[in-house]
C-alpha cells in the first residue's frame, strides 16, 4: 500500500491558498483604507488650515492689479472762489499684456497707433491739434521710435498703464467702447485731471503738478519713496500743490484684472475706487489777489509812459512787479502777486512742449519769495535786475532800531546833514539822494527824510568801530530778527533766504565802506515776502510772524479737520519809545497813500543796482495801515522802477484800499 503525505494533500492546498488570498485581499483593502485616511487628512489640513494661504497664492496668480491715481483735493480761497480742482474725465491708456514677444509688441503697438490716428482725426475734438501715430508710440512709452528701433524702455513695468490720450469726446469713447476687440490692450479709464482759474490767481503761489517719473528726484520726493507714488501719478511740483502734497494726495485706489497663465486678461475687472485728499481753503483772497495783479500791470504801464508832468519818472525797463499783503496779527497771506504770471492750466495733464517752457521760462518762479529772472530774452537778462533787489531806503527804519539797540544814538541824538558825508582813509564820499541836504536830523526826521548822511554817521561808522571785521555778521543777526536773511518760516518750496553782501563788499572795499553802505540799504537782496515780514514785525512792535497761507483743511464733505493758528516765530524786545521813535518817521511821500482815509506808516525805497548795462535803480516800498492800530503789512519791488516813491507806493495804495472794501478794518469795523 501505497503512503500518502499531508503536504501532498490537493485539499489542504486549495484552503492553504485561499487562505493567502483571503490575507493579501485583506491586506490590500486595509493599505488602500489607510491612504484614503491619509488623502482625506491631508485634504482636510489643505482646506482648514492652508486654504488661506493656498487661496492668496491663487489670486497672485489668477490676478493682476494696477494702482488707480488719488484724487486730488481742491483748493479755494478765502473768499471761497475754486483756484485748482480735480475734474473727472475720460482717458484711454495702453496696457501691455504678458507673454508678448518684443518685436510682436513693437509692431502690433505700431499698428495700434496708426489706427487710433485715424479714430481721433475722426472722433476727437476738431478744435485741439490732432494726435499723430508717432506721438501715440512715444505715449505708450515703449522707448520706439516709427523710424529707428530701439530697446524697450526699462524704466516702466509692462503692467504700467500709459495713458494715450486725456480727456476724449464723446464721440471718441463711443467708437472706442463699441470697437474694443480691435483695440486689445486699450482701455478706457475715468480719472480726474487737475484744472486751475482761468484769471490766473495766484499762479505762482498756488503751484503746478507735474508726472511723478519727472518729480521723483526731487529731495522732497525721494523723502516720500515709501508712498509708492505711480510714475503716471501727478504730483505737485511749486508753490502749494508740492508744499500740501501729502495732504493733498487722497489715497490711490485698485483695479484688479483676471488673468491667465500667460498674463492676458480673460474678463471684466473689479475696482476699489481711490479716495479724495483734504481740501484747502487758503488766506488768499481773490479779489484782493485780483486787485493786486492788476494794480501791478497798471503801474508797469504807466512806468512806461507816464502822464504829462511825471515824464522824469519813466521807467521804459520796467517789465515785473512783485507785491504781498499780510495781516500783521495773525500772519495771514491776503495776497502774493508776482507778474507777469502765466496760465498753469497749459500743464495740467503734466504734458508740455518746449514752445510753452520757453514761453514760461520767466513767471514760473514765484519771484515775491525767489529768485525769477528779468523778463527779458535770455542774451539781455544780464542787463537787467531779477526779482532780488536791493532794499534800498526802506532799511532805514530797522538802521535806527539796530543803532538804538546797540546804544550808538538815542531817541533824542541829533546830527547836522549837510548833504554829504566823507569817510575812511581815502575820504570816500556820499550823499543824499539829488545831494539834499536837511540841516539838524533827529532820528525821526532822518528816517522821514531818508538821510543816507544821517544812517552812514550816526550807524554805520559807529557799528563798523564796534565790530570790525565782524560787523556783517553782527549786523546780520539784527536782521534775522525781523526776517532779512532767514527764509521767512513760510514753508514754501524753494523759498530764498536772502543775501547780506558786506563781506563780499568788504573784500573790493573795506568793512568801514561795507556798513556805510548796508546802513542805508545797498549791501543786501531779500525777497518781497521777506520785506512784508519786516514790516509786519515793526507794526506789532516785535513779533515777527510765521507767514500763513491756510485758513483751514477741509474733508471732501466741507467738515473742517484742521483750523490753523497764528503763530510767533520770535519776538524783538524793545522799549517803546525806540518803535515810536521809528514808526513816526514812516511818512515819506508815497503816491496813492497820502490819499487813503487813514494813517499809513511806510517808507519808499530807490536801490541802485549795478547790472551789466550799468547802474539801474529799483523801487522798493514798505507800509502797514492804520499807523496806530495795525491791520495790514504791505511790501512791493519794481525792478528797474525808479523811485519807490511813484514805481511802488502807487500799487500798495491799490492793495490797502482793496483789502479795506472786502475785508475792512482799516477805516472802519471789519467785515
Amino acid at each position: 500500500m501505497r503512503q500518502t503525505f499531508s503536504g501532498d494533500d490537493p485539499q489542504k492546498k486549495e484552503t492553504d491558498r485561499r487562505l493567502h488570498f483571503t490575507l493579501r485581499i485583506n491586506f490590500f483593502f486595509f493599505a488602500t483604507f489607510l491612504l484614503f485616511c491619509v488623502l482625506i487628512a491631508r485634504l482636510s489640513y489643505l482646506q482648514f488650515v492652508e486654504s488661506a494661504a493656498y487661496q492668496k497664492d491663487k489670486m497672485d496668480v489668477m490676478h493682476d492689479s494696477t494702482v488707480l491715481p488719488p484724487i486730488r483735493g481742491n483748493i479755494l480761497s478765502r473768499d471761497g472762489v475754486v483756484l485748482a480742482n480735480s475734474q473727472s474725465i475720460q482717458s484711454l491708456y495702453f496696457r501691455v499684456e504678458g507673454g508678448v514677444k518684443k518685436d510682436i509688441l513693437i509692431k502690433q503697438s505700431i499698428e495700434k497707433a496708426r489706427r487710433l490716428e485715424s479714430v481721433f482725426a475722426e472722433y476727437g475734438n476738431p478744435d485741439l491739434p490732432k494726435m499723430t501715430a508717432e506721438a501715440i508710440v512715444k505715449a505708450m512709452d515703449l522707448e520706439y521710435d516709427i523710424t529707428m528701433s530701439k530697446e524697450l524702455n526699462p524704466k516702466l513695468p509692462y503692467s504700467e498703464p500709459r495713458r494715450i490720450k486725456a480727456n476724449l469726446s464723446k464721440e471718441e469713447i463711443a467708437f472706442l467702447l463699441s470697437n474694443r476687440d480691435e483695440f486689445p490692450g486699450l482701455e478706457v479709464v475715468e480719472e480726474s485731471i487737475r484744472q486751475y482759474d482761468p484769471r490766473t490767481i495766484a499762479a505762482q503761489l498756488v503751484g503746478y503738478m507735474r508726472k511723478y517719473d519727472t518729480a521723483h528726484s526731487l529731495n522732497f520726493y525721494k523723502k516720500r519713496e515709501d508712498q509708492k507714488y505711480l510714475l503716471r501719478e501727478m504730483v505737485g511740483y511749486d508753490g502749494l500743490e508740492m508744499m500740501y502734497q501729502d495732504e493733498l494726495r487722497g489715497l490711490p485706489g485698485r483695479k484688479v484684472y483676471p488673468v491667465n497663465a500667460q498674463g492676458k486678461i480673460v474678463g471684466n475687472p473689479t475696482i476699489e475706487k481711490p479716495e479724495k485728499g483734504k481740501n484747502l481753503r487758503l488766506t488768499i483772497d481773490s479779489k484782493i489777489q485780483l486787485d493786486a495783479e492788476q494794480a501791478i500791470v497798471d503801474q508797469l504801464k504807466w512806468l512806461h509812459n507816464p502822464p504829462s508832468g511825471y515824464g522824469k519818472f519813466a521807467a521804459p525797463y520796467a517789465r515785473s512787479g512783485y507785491a504781498v499783503a499780510m495781516e500783521v496779527d495773525t500772519g495771514k497771506v491776503v495776497a502774493m502777486a508776482s507778474m507777469p504770471d502765466y496760465d498753469t492750466n497749459i500743464w495740467s495733464d503734466g504734458v508740455y512742449s518746449p514752445e510753452e517752457q520757453a514761453t514760461t521760462e520767466n513767471f514760473v518762479n514765484n519771484g515775491a519769495i525767489r529768485n525769477a529772472p528779468a523778463n527779458f530774452p535770455k542774451e539781455q537778462q544780464k542787463k537787467h535786475p531779477s526779482s532780488l533787489v536791493y532794499l534800498g531806503s526802506t532799511i532805514k527804519p530797522l538802521t535806527v532800531l539796530v543803532g538804538l539797540k546797540e546804544k550808538l544814538l538815542s531817541t533824542g541824538s541829533t546830527y547836522y546833514d549837510g548833504g554829504s558825508f566823507s569817510f575812511g582813509k581815502d575820504n570816500s564820499t556820499i550823499s543824499n539822494s539829488d545831494g539834499a541836504s536837511y540841516g539838524s536830523l533827529s532820528p525821526t526826521r532822518a528816517i522821514q527824510v531818508s538821510s543816507n548822511t544821517f544812517m552812514s554817521a550816526k550807524i554805520g561808522i559807529p557799528f563798523y568801530n564796534k565790530y570790525q571785521k565782524k560787523s556783517g555778521e553782527a549786523w546780520e543777526k539784527h536782521l534775522a530778527e525781523f526776517g532779512l536773511g532767514v527764509v521767512t518760516g513760510s514753508g514754501l518750496p524753494w523759498e530764498y533766504d536772502g543775501m547780506s553782501e558786506i563781506d563780499a563788499a568788504a573784500k573790493t572795499s573795506s568793512y568801514q565802506s561795507a556798513m556805510v553802505y548796508a546802513s542805508w540799504g545797498q549791501n543786501g537782496k531779500y525777497t518781497t515776502l521777506q520785506l512784508t515780514q519786516y514790516v509786519a514785525t515793526l507794526a506789532s512792535r516785535g513779533k515777527r510772524m510765521k507767514p500763513q497761507f491756510i485758513e483751514q483743511m477741509l474733508n471732501d464733505k466741507g467738515e473742517v479737520v484742521q483750523d490753523y493758528k497764528p503763530e510767533v516765530l520770535n519776538e524783538v524786545d524793545l522799549p517803546d519809545s525806540y518803535w515810536s521813535t521809528v514808526i513816526n518817521g514812516m511818512k515819506s511821500g508815497a503816491e496813492g497813500i497820502d490819499k487813503l482815509p487813514y494813517a499809513v506808516a511806510r517808507k519808499t525805497g530807490t536801490s541802485t543796482q549795478q547790472v551789466s548795462g550799468g547802474h539801474i535803480d529799483n523801487a522798493v516800498f514798505i507800509a502797514f495801515a492804520p499807523e496806530k492800530d495795525p491791520k495790514l503789512a504791505v511790501a512791493v519791488i519794481v525792478p528797474e522802477g525808479g523811485f519807490g516813491k511813484y514805481g511802488a507806493a502807487p500799487i500798495a495804495a491799490k492793495i490797502f484800499e482793496s483789502y479795506d472794501q472786502h475785508i475792512g478794518g482799516l477805516s472802519g469795523p471789519r467785515k
